[in-house]
C-alpha cells in the first residue's frame, strides 16, 4: 500500500486538486471558515469527484500539528519520488535550455520549501537533492512551497557527485556558489544548459560536490553580512539566468 501524507494550506491543497486529484484520499474543510474563503477549492474538489468533509477547526489543528492549515487539509497518496534515472528525460523535455537547481545539505524544510517556490517561479526544469543530508518532502515543505511542490520535479539522488558528472555528460554546465569564488554571478552566460549548486548556509557545499562543479561563482555582497539565506541566494542566481534568457 502506498504511503499517505497530510497536505494542508489553501495553495498546497489547491495545487494537488488541480494537478493530481487522483492522489486525494480525503479532504477536510473547516466549518467555521466563510464560504467565500474555501468556495473555489470545494467546487474544484467536487468537479474532481471528491466529497469534502466539513469539520471543526480543532480537528484540523490537531491533524496539522499546529501548522497553518488555513481551513483545509487533504490526506493524499504520497507522490512517487523521482530518481537520477529521470534526468535524461527531463533534459530532453527542456528542449535545449534546461535549468537545474541542486541543493546540497539543505536540511531545513522551510528552506527547501522556499527554494521549490522560487524554482517554480523561475521555470526550473528540476530540483535535485541528495537522499541523505537533505530535508524530506513533508507537509511543512509543501506548505512553504505554496503549491510549487506539486509541479516542480524533485529528483532525489543517492550520490550527488556522480549525478553532477551525469549532468555534465548531458551537456549541462555546473555552477557552484561559494563566497570565496573569484568570479561573480554576473560574469557568466547562463543561456545554455545550466545547473546551479547551492550549499547550506554556513557549511556550504561538501568537498566532493565542489570538486565536481565546472565553475565557482559568488554573489557580490555590499553590506556587512557575510552570507545570504540559501533560499534568498537561490532567488538571486535563478533570476539572473531568467533575465539573461529573456533578454
Amino acid at each position: 500500500m502506498s504511503k499517505k501524507e497530510d497536505v494542508y494550506g489553501l495553495h498546497s491543497v489547491n495545487a494537488i486538486l488541480q494537478h493530481a486529484p487522483d492522489r486525494v484520499i480525503e479532504l477536510f474543510v473547516q466549518k467555521e471558515k466563510g464560504e467565500e474563503h474555501t468556495h473555489a477549492l470545494v467546487d474544484l474538489a467536487r468537479k474532481a469527484g471528491i466529497r469534502p468533509q466539513f469539520c471543526q477547526k480543532k480537528t484540523l489543528d490537531q491533524r496539522a500539528d499546529g501548522g497553518n492549515h488555513q481551513g483545509v487539509l487533504a490526506v493524499v497518496q504520497a507522490a512517487p519520488t523521482l530518481s537520477e534515472n529521470a534526468l535524461p528525460e527531463l533534459f530532453e523535455q527542456a528542449q535545449g535550455a534546461p535549468l537545474f537547481l541542486v541543493l546540497d545539505q539543505v536540511t531545513d524544510p522551510h528552506n527547501l520549501g522556499a527554494c521549490l517556490r522560487t524554482a517554480d517561479a523561475a521555470g526550473v526544469t528540476a530540483v535535485i537533492v541528495p537522499k541523505d543530508k537533505s530535508a524530506a518532502l513533508n507537509s511543512t515543505v509543501r506548505k512553504v512551497a505554496s503549491g510549487a511542490a506539486e509541479v516542480v520535479p524533485l529528483v532525489v539522488v543517492t550520490n550527488l557527485a556522480r549525478t553532477l558528472k551525469d549532468l555534465q555528460q548531458l551537456g549541462v554546465w555546473i555552477y557552484g556558489t561559494a563566497g570565496e569564488a573569484t568570479t561573480t554571478l554576473y560574469q557568466h552566460n547562463y543561456k545554455g544548459p545550466t545547473a546551479f549548486v547551492m550549499g547550506a548556509e554556513g557549511t556550504g557545499m561538501r568537498r566532493l560536490t565542489r570538486e565536481h562543479c565546472d565553475e565557482l561563482i559568488s554573489i557580490p555582497l555590499l553590506g556587512t553580512v557575510s552570507s545570504l539565506n540559501v533560499s534568498v541566494a537561490t532567488g538571486v542566481v535563478l533570476f539572473e539566468a531568467v533575465r539573461q534568457r529573456q533578454a
